[in-house]
């Protein structure tokens, strides 16, 4: 189905049964959509004579929406080509077969029933209607008669206000039960009001702040919904219930995802439910499926156990390679497992992040600037932060580097390292020492921007490769809490990265003409790795808008939501003016990250407890006003029945007056049942029942530089978005070599400039659309174009590099071409279906006159399932070798789906393989190297790579040859 990796389909228990008679469809179809997380919630009943219906309640949005089965193996869109936006009375002609989803706008949250008729199967016609709705009594106050009432108000970005109210029937209770309720319009059809209670077998607060201490249960009491005995999603086992005891992702998503997963566990979960995540991140192991022949260059152990990663953009990994993210909560949980839990769970920890690691060194890592290729880690929805050409251009983004995943493959390597030092393993420990310290340099050098203070997100696509002014949240503050920042780029990043009125978005700038998801959105998480980076620091002014933040959003939100949009704060920002910019897209309630991002805030950040190697770590960052405002009228407060180790401890802080100083209340002393103890105290000395008291003194200055930056939510202000990229139209040279561009302006208003960029070096600045002639001869050079706003200094995205050299394609029609395929005439001839493991191409006496450096590519399609979805991405090993039949150059090639298209004609081109070559006669090999769909894990996925076997192949056409230097 055409939908990016986060929309995945989450299968949600159906609400009602097919009914007995499946009437013409004979099997039970769905109405999926973002107003239901695209799961089985809404079935189609059949009424008769080949009539179906499925009355709906949809809240206001843009929903995108398709009918499908429950395994999607059947799938009905609208018959005309493109997305189609449906209107309430509209009939509508549906094709029985995958295309882009229909949208419907909903003003405000109503009843609709959807009326399928499916008396002609071949020809179904779909009508929606929305019903009438029945007026009832106004609703009774859920706080009247309660003990005591709390209410916290929120300014507006449109100078309004909306409050959130607590209340307690029973105030001196052990275990609360409290009541919330939002004036906040909420982004599900839910009441305005809930209650939730407080667990036995999870901490509670008491602070003398009744607000502070029911949003703490709050993501307590959904911390507990999330932990679940079962999984399920529509593209695993038919949708049947996977048994384990984990932790899903949310609401709408019940499926464990290994990054949601782990960033949640880092953020706090693992500290509260070791065990559980322990579960979840064994879950996302696994090994090689059994009979499966092994390429010669695949690294690690026979059984290949390794991390998963999920479906995503063109086909999983090596696409997407921040499947090492596993790492951070592989970390915390090492520390917060009892020991006698913990060396089996380190032993299968350090197996498979060295299975991982040396498999990603192959097929990941770019030894000409030592950091790893792979898509942004979280910002996985491509069209969102990333160049409008690179998205159907998955090759090029898979070439591309970016600042979060190269983090995480760096808290994997320093784990692995550690964890095989504590094995005895010390030459395995300092080989990935070595590896971890030259990728923190290389982050360092490659991606800090000195002129931005901040690192990149991510660089150009190859035959680029530059570091993009282009900024995200998550990457910045994971630079600072693995320490690749110094002290002094932290303190920078910090100060210059640009925060909204409501908080951080999550990349900067945002994205034109894109609505709402990662562009122009907060994430809680990513707040919360803020927050942690923040207070790591002591910059006082950003940790205070990381509290503001998550405190605003689950007030309002009566729940830890997925996302808000970034300057107005709301769960869905309804710009009827322009329904294909409303967002967040989707949206679920008790995400799990956001959960722990919001446990952690409270438990290490103003508790101040985290868990190290050693024992507790006591180290809260109260600021001075989150001492006058969350905390007035106390002199003190406590996080009852927090388990480390088994141990059953109450943490307290011992607060001081407060102060209308700006800065942050410094530890005086810690006392563990009154005695005064380090600031981290042993595991072994831990007892059940312990009171540890946390004496908070003198106001320290702390940091306070922030940027901040704001504009109306819906408009495209260059104070907060990036200008579109634009485009190089034809690149010539002339007699002597100067390379000429032609390029337009992408759309770009009047006042825009633009950079040149040649071999990804800045070589030109605030030149006008048109042309533009190299002034120095570069024969073999690439160029790329980027935009810029003036005054704002925001950045577009870079071209598609187009280079001066001549290129040259052989087809597999040419008879230096062998292969165990024979090739298909055509208008191209083609080797269809090539890839299987045993299957052979060779390109013999490929003729180099020129010594320089080449770049190898092959012509390919690949439409073994959607651009942005499965596990069936091609990648494979392209050997070069010489005339004496010696090998100089080799490594992993990547073909990641393609867009549908004309099968007889290629689609795109493979990343390339780079070689330095010498004149003379060379061979070219192709052989197999592997994909996810080679894993366990993956023998019950639907789509291709799955059930019927693993699935890495393509058709491929010929290969490119290309000299850059």
């Amino acid at each position: 189905m055409s939908l990016p990796r986060w929309l995945l389909p989450a299968l949600l228990a159906a609400s009602s049964a097919a009914a007995a008679d499946p009437g013409p469809l004979r099997d039970a179809f769905f109405i999926r959509g973002g107003f239901n997380g695209w799961g089985l919630d809404n079935a189609l009943q059949h009424k008769g004579k080949g009539i179906y219906e499925a009355d709906i309640l949809v809240s206001p949005g843009n929903h995108g929406f398709k009918l499908g089965t429950r395994d999607w193996r059947r799938e009905w869109v609208p018959s005309v080509e493109g997305s189609v936006a449906v209107k309430p009375g509209q009939a509508l002609r549906l094709a029985t077969r995958a295309g882009p989803e229909a949208t419907l706008f909903v003003r405000s949250t109503g009843t609709y029933r959807f009326t399928l008729d499916a008396g002609k199967p071949a020809v179904p016609v779909l009508r929606i209607t929305r019903l009438a709705e029945r007026k009832g009594a106004p609703a009774p106050d859920p706080h009247a008669g309660r003990a005591r009432v709390a209410t916290l108000t929120f300014a507006t970005w449109d100078g309004k206000g909306e409050t959130a109210r607590f209340s307690l029937k029973d105030p001196e209770a052990q275990l609360r039960s409290y009541t919330h309720s939002s004036t906040m319009q909420l982004r599900d059809p839910v009441p305005q009001h809930t209650t939730y209670a407080e667990s036995a077998d999870l901490p509670h607060v008491r602070s003398g702040n009744l607000a502070f201490d029911a949003l703490f249960a709050l993501a307590a009491h959904e911390m507990r919904q999330n932990a679940v005995s079962e999984i399920r999603d529509g593209n695993y086992k038919g949708g049947a219930a996977i048994a384990c005891e984990c932790f899903e992702t949310g609401e709408k998503w019940h499926y464990v995802w290994t990054r949601d997963l782990s960033y949640a566990a880092d953020l706090g979960l693992g500290l509260l439910d070791p065990a559980r995540v322990r579960n979840s991140l064994e879950f996302k192991l696994a090994g090689f499926r059994a009979g499966l022949p092994k390429a010669p260059q695949v690294a690690g152990m026979k059984d290949g156990l390794q991390i998963v990663q999920d479906t995503g953009s063109g086909g999983s990994w090596p696409v997407s390679t921040d499947r090492v993210a596993w790492a951070f909560a592989a970390e915390e949980v090492l520390r917060t497992l009892p020991a006698q839990e913990r060396a089996a769970f380190a032993a299968r920890a350090l197996r498979a992040l060295s299975n991982t690691i040396e498999n990603d060194r192959i097929a990941a890592f770019d030894g000409s600037d030592g950091l790893y290729t792979g898509e942004q880690s979280f910002l996985d929805w491509r069209d969102q932060s990333y160049a409008a050409w690179i998205t159907n251009d998955l090759a090029a983004m898979a070439g591309a580097k970016s600042v979060s995943t190269n983090a995480a493959h760096y808290k994997a390597l320093t784990l692995a390292a550690r964890l095989a030092r504590d094995a005895g393993d010390a030459v395995r420990a300092a080989r990935y020492e070595a590896w971890a310290a030259q990728l923190k340099a290389a982050i360092n050098e490659r991606l800090w921007l000195p002129d931005a203070g901040m690192y990149s997100s991510l660089t150009a696509a190859h035959f680029d490769k530059a570091p993009l002014h282009k900024f995200d949240w998550l990457g910045q503050s994971l630079a600072i809490v693995t320490g690749i920042a110094s002290a002094n780029q932290a303190s920078s990043i910090l100060a210059r990265y640009p925060h909204g009125p409501m908080g951080p978005p999550v990349i900067w700038p945002q994205q034109p003409g894109m609505p709402v998801y990662h562009n122009r959105a907060m994430w809680p998480f990513v707040t919360g790795y803020g927050l942690k980076a923040a207070a790591q620091v002591g910059n006082v002014a950003v940790a205070d808008a990381a509290y503001d933040s998550l405190m605003r959003g689950a007030a309002l939100n009566m729940s830890n939501m997925e996302n808000l949009e970034w300057l107005s704060g709301q769960p869905l920002l309804l710009d009827e003016k322009n329904p294909s910019l409303i967002g967040p897209v989707i949206n679920s309630r008790r995400q799990l990250w956001s959960v722990g991002a919001y446990l952690g805030m409270v438990v290490e950040n103003v508790f101040g407890v985290s868990a190290t190697d050693e024992g507790v770590k006591l180290q809260p960052f109260v600021t001075t006003r989150v001492r006058r405002e969350r905390f007035a009228g106390t002199a003190q407060a406590t996080l009852h029945n927090l388990r480390l180790h088994g141990a059953r401890v109450s943490v307290r802080l011992l607060l001081p007056a407060a102060s209308s100083a700006q800065g942050y209340h410094k530890v005086d002393k810690v006392l563990l049942n009154g005695a005064q103890v380090a600031a981290t105290i042993p595991w072994a000395r831990l007892q059940d029942g312990d009171t540890i008291e946390i004496a908070l003194g003198a106001v320290v200055a702390g940091e306070h530089a922030m940027t901040r930056v704001n504009a109306d939510p819906y408009v495209e202000s260059p104070a907060v978005f990036g200008p579109r990229e634009p485009a190089i139209h034809t690149v010539e040279r002339d007699a002597a070599g100067h390379a000429r561009l032609r390029f337009g302006s992408g759309g770009n208003g009047a006042g825009t400039v633009y950079h040149v960029y040649r071999d990804g070096k800045q070589v030109a600045a605030k030149v006008a659309p048109g042309a533009w002639t190299d002034p120095a001869p570069h024969p073999y050079a690439c160029y790329a174009i980027e935009a810029a706003y003036p005054v704002s200094g925001n950045r577009s995205h870079h071209s598609a590099p187009r280079c001066a050299g001549t290129a040259s394609d052989i087809l597999v029609s040419d008879p230096r071409v062998s292969s165990n395929l024979k090739a298909r005439p055509g208008a191209v001839a083609r080797l269809a279906g090539w890839g299987a493991p045993q299957d052979r191409f060779e390109l013999r006496d490929l003729r180099i006159d020129s010594g320089g450096e080449y770049a190898f590519q092959l012509r390919y399609r690949n439409e073994a399932h959607q651009i942005n979805l499965g596990i069936s991405g091609g990648v494979k090993w392209l050997a070069i070798e010489d005339a004496a039949g010696r090998t100089v150059a080799g490594g992993v090639i990547q073909l990641p789906h393609t867009l549908p298209g004309r099968g007889a004609a290629p689609a795109g081109l493979s990343t390339p393989l780079h070689a330095r070559l010498q004149p003379g006669a060379y061979r070219l090999r192709l052989g197999d190297f592997y994909n996810m769909s080679y894993l366990e894990s993956n023998a019950s996925f639907s789509g291709a790579g799955g059930a019927t076997g693993p699935s890495n192949r393509f058709d491929l056409f010929g290969v490119r040859v290309q000299q850059v230097n």
